[in-house]
């Protein structure tokens, strides 16, 4: 057969997407960022960023393509989640969906809704609007993903600033757990992680004595903690 002759595959191919799950901290409450739909189908709904592949296009580079685009964050690092495939999550056609997911700092984000997303928008995890396709299960699992990983890799630290002490370190698991943690134990066992290191600096929070300040040891990363 002449290379340039069309080829008709005996089976259809579906469509694939990718979507994102963005997690931060607003307010002392785990947060996730939405966008506000502008085409059908669920035209007006809150969904997760996304959208679909090109042909000749990577998967990562078309989740950071799409959240630049609906919302004009880039720049954040991002870890794959899970694959969503049920045959009617996309009322247009059959649609795979890879999702990724990533913790960051809101502040340093500048939202900019553009592409089909009229609006982009943080809203706490516990307080979510109806969402549009499958994306209120891509959250659940992306929330579940996050809590595992804070007790065997360095993904907490996506929030922090460069340099920190380690009672806002403390307040970052407690959010992300959602429960209080003893204050003697937590230290204990972060410090014997070795997984951070003192800067030498101190930071002062009003009357309070000044209290060391930490980064950590690898920050361009996420690390695997053993």
């Amino acid at each position: 057969m002449n290379q340039n002759d069309s080829y008709c595959y005996p089976y259809p191919h579906p469509a694939v997407t990718t979507d994102v799950v963005l997690f931060t901290i607003r307010g002392e409450a785990l947060s996730i960022l939405l966008i506000r739909r502008g085409n059908p189908p669920y035209r007006g709904m809150w969904a997760l960023p996304g959208g679909f592949l090109d042909i000749g296009e990577d998967l990562e580079a078309c989740a950071k393509r799409e959240l630049q685009e609906e919302t004009g964050i880039e720049g954040v690092y991002l870890e794959q989640l899970y694959t969503f495939g049920k045959p009617e999550r996309d009322p247009r056609e059959r649609v795979i969906s890879i999702a990724y997911f990533a913790l960051t700092q809101s502040d340093r984000l500048k939202l900019k809704p553009a592409s089909d997303a009229t609006r982009a928008a943080w809203f706490p995890v516990d307080q979510l609007p109806e969402l549009a396709f499958d994306h209120a299960d891509i959250i659940q699992l992306a929330r579940s993903r996050l809590l595992a990983k804070l007790n065997y890799s360095t993904i907490a630290f996506q929030i922090l600033p460069s340099r920190f002490t380690l009672s806002q370190l403390q307040s970052v698991y407690e959010i992300l757990l959602n429960e209080r943690l003893d204050k003697r134990n937590f230290r204990k066992g972060i410090l014997a992680r070795g997984i951070i290191k003192e800067t030498g600096e101190f930071s002062r929070n009003g009357s309070h004595r000044p209290a060391k300040t930490y980064a950590v040891v690898n920050p361009t990363r996420v690390e695997i903690i053993k």
